[in-house]
Formats: C-alpha cells, sequence, structure tokens
C-alpha cells in the first residue's frame, strides 16, 4: 500500500493544526504588547515560532520582529505619526491620566539621558538629568517647561518611570515612587540596556534625520526615520500596498474607504478577500466589511486596549453616550453635529438615573462636563465620533451600537 496510514494523516493533521494555533496566540500576543516580557505565557511560543511569524510580519505588513533571551520586541509602524486620540496609558495608580504631551516630551527626554547614562540610575538623579536636558532652547520655545519644583511635575516624571518599568527598561532596587513625590524619599534602578535600545521603531538611523526630508518639521523628521523605500515597479507597488493597508487593519479600530487614497481604496476593493483570509488565518480575525470601511472583530477581546462595552463608571457611561449618539447619527443630515451641550444635558440625567451605581466623583455637582470629556476621548479613539469645534460628528461604526426596536416575547395561552 502507498500512502501513509490514516492514523499517522490524522495525527499530522492534529499537530499541523496545533502549531498553527500556537503560531496564531504568539502573534496574537505580540499585537497586544508589542513589547513583551519573558514572564508572558504566550512568550514561549514566540521564541518557538519566531522564524515563522518574521516571514508572515514581513511579507503581510512589513514589521520585524526581534526576539532575545529575555523578551520579544515587534517593531509596529503605525499609519499616522500625528494621531494624539491613542495615548499610553498610566501603569499606575488605575486612576491617573493617560500621557498628556509633557508626558511624553519627559519619556524621551528620558530615554535619551538613560541611554548615555550607567548600567544604575536614581530617580532624583534621573530628574536633574531630565531637567538639565528640557532647559534646551528649541524645547523651551515650544513651550516645554520642567523644573521638577512642585508636586505636579514629580508626579509626571514617577508617570514616565512607572511606564519604563512595566516596559522593562528599568527595574527597582530600592525606594519608593511615592515617596519621591512627596520630596520624601528616592528610588534605585538598574537599567536593561538590550530592551531599552529595542525600544525606538525606525527604518533609518537618526543620523539620517539632516540627510533626508525636510528635518526642519516634526513630520520631515519622522519620515526620515520611517520611510521604507519602494521599488517603482507595479509588485512594488503592490507588495507595499498591501503591506500598508494589512498594517492598518490590524492596528487601527476602523478604516474607513473615505479616508484612503484611491490606489489603495482601488486595491483594497479588489484584494479585499485575499487580506481578510490572511489575517484571519494568522490571527483569528474577522473582518467586518460595510460600505464606509472595514474593522476586524476580535470575539474574545483581547486585542484593544480601549473596550466598549467595560465595567466601572467610566465604561457605563461610554456605553450611554455611544448609545445616544448612535440613535441621533440615525437622523441628522450630512456633515452636521450634534452640539456638546446638548450630551452634557444627558449626561446629568444619567447622574440623576444611575449615580447611585457610579463612583462618589461622578456625582458631584458640575462633574457632567469632565463626564462628557472621558466618553468622547474614547469614543474618539475608537473611531466611533469626532469632536470638532462644531460639535460631535458620528461616524459610520457608531451605527453598531444603535439600539432597535424591543420585541417582548408573546405568551401563549392554552385552551385546558
Amino acid at each position: 500500500m502507498n500512502g501513509r496510514p490514516a492514523s499517522a494523516t490524522l495525527l499530522a493533521n492534529a499537530l499541523d493544526r496545533s502549531r498553527a494555533e500556537e503560531r496564531r496566540r504568539a502573534l496574537r500576543a505580540l499585537l497586544a504588547r508589542p513589547l513583551l516580557p519573558a514572564r508572558h505565557p504566550a512568550f514561549p511560543l514566540v521564541r518557538r515560532h519566531a522564524e515563522a511569524l518574521r516571514q508572515w510580519l514581513v511579507a503581510e505588513t512589513g514589521w520585524s520582529l526581534q526576539v532575545e533571551g529575555d523578551f520579544a520586541r515587534l517593531h509596529k509602524r503605525v499609519a499616522c505619526h500625528d494621531d494624539g486620540t491613542r495615548p499610553a496609558g498610566a501603569d499606575y495608580p488605575a486612576a491617573d491620566p493617560p500621557f498628556s504631551r509633557r508626558r511624553y516630551c519627559l519619556l524621551c527626554l528620558a530615554l535619551a539621558v538613560l541611554e548615555k547614562g550607567e548600567a544604575q540610575t536614581a530617580l532624583g538623579r534621573l530628574g536633574e538629568q531630565v531637567v538639565t536636558a528640557a532647559a534646551e532652547p528649541a524645547l523651551l520655545a515650544a513651550g516645554i517647561r520642567f523644573a521638577l519644583d512642585n508636586r505636579e511635575e514629580r508626579r509626571d516624571l514617577v508617570a514616565v518611570v512607572r511606564h519604563l518599568l512595566a516596559l522593562g527598561v528599568l527595574i527597582r532596587v530600592a525606594g519608593d515612587e511615592d515617596a519621591f513625590i512627596d520630596a520624601a524619599g528616592d528610588a534605585l534602578y538598574d537599567v536593561n540596556r538590550r530592551i531599552l535600545s529595542a525600544l525606538p521603531v525606525t527604518v533609518k538611523g537618526s543620523s539620517m534625520v539632516n540627510l533626508v526630508g525636510d528635518p526642519g518639521t516634526t513630520a520631515g523628521r519622522i519620515a526620515a526615520l520611517t520611510e521604507t523605500f519602494v521599488p517603482d515597479t507595479v509588485e512594488g507597488r503592490n507588495r507595499a500596498l498591501r503591506r500598508r493597508l494589512t498594517g492598518r487593519l490590524l492596528d487601527d479600530p476602523v478604516v474607513y474607504w473615505d479616508e484612503l487614497e484611491e490606489t489603495e481604496r482601488a486595491y483594497l476593493t479588489s484584494q479585499r478577500a485575499a487580506i481578510a483570509a490572511r489575517i484571519r488565518e494568522a490571527t483569528g480575525l474577522l473582518a467586518e466589511v460595510r460600505a464606509e470601511g472595514i474593522a476586524l472583530v476580535d470575539d474574545a477581546g483581547e486585542l484593544t486596549d480601549c473596550r466598549l462595552p467595560s465595567e466601572g463608571t467610566d465604561g457605563h457611561l461610554a456605553l450611554l453616550t455611544v448609545t445616544w449618539l448612535a440613535e441621533r447619527a440615525g437622523v441628522l443630515a450630512k456633515g452636521e453635529t450634534v452640539p456638546v451641550r446638548d450630551l452634557e444635558e444627558a449626561v446629568k440625567g444619567w447622574m440623576v438615573r444611575y449615580g447611585r451605581f457610579w463612583k462618589k466623583a461622578a456625582r458631584e455637582p458640575g462633574a457632567e462636563r469632565e463626564l462628557c470629556r472621558q466618553a468622547l476621548e474614547r469614543l474618539v479613539a475608537l473611531r466611533l465620533a469626532e469632536a470638532t469645534g462644531a460639535g460631535i460628528r458620528p461616524l459610520p461604526a457608531i451605527g453598531r451600537y444603535a439600539m432597535g426596536e424591543t420585541l417582548l416575547p408573546i405568551e401563549e395561552t392554552l385552551d385546558l
């Protein structure tokens, strides 16, 4: 007899399915956490399937994967470098606000200081070096001031340090950050230089900034570091389109047709099924295609850091807000917006109706403005709405949250 026994075929198929599932779990872990520490449960899978993951990522997205003994780094490039709707969240405490412009500046300065520093540093010493770096005339001209002379600035520095602790760049040896905020203590850290060097996501070295593009603008400097070479051939252009569109689908909550360039729209229209199939096979994400755009749906809810619905006061308020806006989106004329004041009035009503279930701060008089702002930030980050000077513009994907007509079951009566 030719061929393998049926039992061997079944075993081989089962092993293939198992390997495919392991690769899927590894890739999902990298998408959720591009800097994956060795302690993460999926890290052994990433190391085991590193070569297959690299091949898929390079072919479909152009992203590179670095796997070391104690971490894995997915060098993921975003489609838009001026998107301020998805800031890094504070790692501790949970109530601390997301990263502001100043915190991002402090993060960059801290990384520059650590790159030139020793294998160990103290929080106070790091703060002094950041203060010196922040005194550069260009930063002062941009409105960046940091003197570390008040509690708020010390809190911002501590937020940056805790972010670096979460990334594994810093390892706490002794001390307490809270004591530093109160100017009553200090903390000592080891610096993991290998993880530090893996943080930048660039295509070219920083020395190329002044040689490529327009180094006089932020956009020009970013382009000099991140733009990739595209061969001037049909195959090269199509490969670049496939990589760019696949990356956007994996990274953005929604990709709207009207935001794409004409060549991107034409390519995605013709290759949509093939791209969606490859993404589904590699990640388990399902493409939801509508007339206005495409979104990848994750039934497990693992691949987002901004959930809707979610628990807590903020989650409940965001769900109420998105439902309220979705109902109004159906009757708005094209380009029409919803006044922010109308939403604030709605929030006031919800405070009366649901306030007893919310945290205390959300029940304070006048809290509706801050609650409204927080809810809108989440919807904007999820590409469900857009905040403009004229008001709130619901985006097409918000239709997923529109409430339909409530149908109650009809009880059947039996003649006895």
